[in-house]
């Protein structure tokens, strides 16, 4: 139905986000910047919400016309849909956060491995 609309928001936040942080961003030598990090979160629910936007119009439940999404013309619809953006929309974007943060995780330990290698050089 809508799904595809909660991940498409969260870009959308992050990219602007990321664009006012990297105007007052300090680099340091040997860190991944948090502007290039949030990047990441971006293009992961950019791509998620494309993938889902295109199985939703495979399946008919998005339309090249007003109002574009099936589901959006009546009221018992709509209920129906913004219920599933309620839930399987806001799933979907938790559970992409939740893998950009494990990949923050990841980083955060290979750039202090990296900084403790430098230090014994």
């Amino acid at each position: 139905m809508a799904c595809f609309l909660v991940p498409a928001a969260e870009a959308v936040v992050a990219g602007v986000s990321s664009k006012v942080i990297k105007k007052n961003e300090k680099h340091d030598d040997g860190k991944i910047p948090f502007s290039t990090k949030l990047g990441w979160l971006v293009k992961m629910s950019s791509f998620g919400s494309i993938l889902l936007l295109f199985e939703h119009i495979w399946h008919g439940e998005v339309v090249p016309f007003f109002p574009f999404l099936t589901n959006a013309v009546n009221a018992e619809d709509r209920k129906e849909m913004l219920a599933e953006m309620g839930t399987t929309g806001v799933l979907m974007a938790v559970l992409i956060t939740v893998v950009w943060i494990g990949m923050l995780v990841a980083v955060k330990r290979v750039e202090m491995a990296d900084k403790k290698v430098k230090k014994e050089v």
